[in-house]
């Protein structure tokens, strides 16, 4: 009995030994995670007011361009008086037309006008002769009907020859193609000898005033912080760096390029080509942006991201899009909200899912706009 009594204490006593181990196992794994928890400093995402510079490249183009060409055809291209590159001011003859031609029809032209107002100086004399014969019958009132109809016919026989030479001595005085504005020569496609024919390719393309402008492509995220007078830094392929304004910033977007056109006022400057090429830096004012410090971004093949560290200290990668930086911060155009917590520095180490222990760091900047956020799982 005694014997029984004993082995059936040791059997409870084994029981509750293994009981006792087994109910305390979760909170000695929780213990040994904690223990071994890396420390990880940590920031906030922050609303800070950012000012900064993007990107864009574009062609340059004249602001205003004008195309002269010849208003007659068939002339021949005597002389061209002016080459790519010169500058010019309104009315200055580009290029001289041969009028060889043209003079001969002026002077045949003169000596119709002649014969016909001596034809109709003479019918004038014949119908003033019969004024006053009407119903006398000395002459039929057919005659003196005829001799004053002959007189208005040629009357306005002179008319027309005056209107044909008039017309001649007009295309004579645009045998001279001057230039219609002050600007300087883009392109000259005259050339000595050709024929003058209206409808093609215009004699010579001139940037009005000399003025070229920046037509930039920008992304549609950029287009927010554009407005007309925004202050863009333009850099030419020369190096020559010029400080220009936004005139223009186009309604539309293409639906497939996701670009906004933009036009850039620029100084006159003799490295200023038409249809070169130019990149410009387009200053942003300043705005309140979410923001996290540069030390928190990590780049990879994937793409930029940040380690996200949520309530329950546990990190978890999330992709971002940064944008402007500044004094050590980088917007967050995509990514986690403001107050959530990022890793800085050693979160390259961290594997998804790591339990951490943070270290929060003083940080320049205003405070967290928003209570700490879980950044998910």
């Amino acid at each position: 009995m005694i014997a029984g009594s004993s082995a059936k204490t040791w059997a409870l006593g084994l029981a509750a030994a293994l009981a006792a181990c087994s109910g305390n196992g979760g909170e000695t794994t929780n213990a040994s995670e904690a223990g071994t928890a890396r420390a990880v400093t940590v920031a906030h995402v922050q609303l800070r007011p950012m000012t900064g510079t993007f990107a864009a490249s574009g062609l340059l183009l004249a602001r205003e361009e004008a195309a002269v060409d010849s208003e007659l055809s068939g002339y021949r291209v005597a002389q061209v008086l002016v080459d790519e590159g010169d500058v010019v001011r309104a009315g200055q003859p580009l290029a001289r037309l041969d009028d060889t031609l043209l003079q001969s029809r002026i002077a045949q032209a003169r000596a119709q006008l002649a014969q016909s107002q001596a034809q109709a100086a003479q019918a004038q004399g014949e119908a003033a002769r019969v004024r006053g014969l009407d119903g006398t019958g000395v002459l039929a009132d057919e005659q003196i009907a005829a001799r004053r109809f002959q007189a208005k016919s040629a009357a306005a026989a002179v008319g027309v020859s005056r209107a044909s030479l008039q017309d001649l001595q007009t295309q004579q005085s645009r045998m001279m193609i001057r230039s219609p504005v002050d600007g300087v020569i883009l392109q000259r496609n005259a050339r000595p000898g050709e024929i003058a024919a209206p409808g093609g390719d215009p004699m010579f393309r001139i940037a009005r005033n000399r003025l070229i402008e920046l037509d930039a492509e920008v992304p549609e995220d950029g287009l927010v912080s554009i407005r007309p007078g925004t202050t863009a830094r333009v850099t030419l392929p020369s190096g020559a760096t010029l400080t220009g304004s936004v005139r223009f910033v186009s309604p539309r977007v293409d639906p497939q390029t996701k670009l906004g056109r933009v036009r850039v006022r620029l100084p006159v400057h003799p490295d200023l080509r038409a249809g070169g090429f130019a990149r410009a830096e387009f200053l942003r004012p300043a705005r309140p942006v979410p923001a996290v410090p540069e030390r928190a971004i990590q780049f990879e093949a994937s793409g930029p991201s940040v380690i996200l560290i949520n309530q329950q200290n546990r990190a978890h990668r999330q992709a971002i899009r940064p944008g402007v930086r500044s004094e050590g911060w980088v917007e967050l155009v995509q990514g986690p909200g403001v107050g959530s917590r990022v890793a800085l520095g050693g979160g390259a180490f961290l594997l998804e899912g790591d339990l951490v222990r943070p270290v929060e760091e003083q940080v320049n900047g205003p405070a967290p706009a928003a209570t700490p956020k879980a950044g998910g799982g």
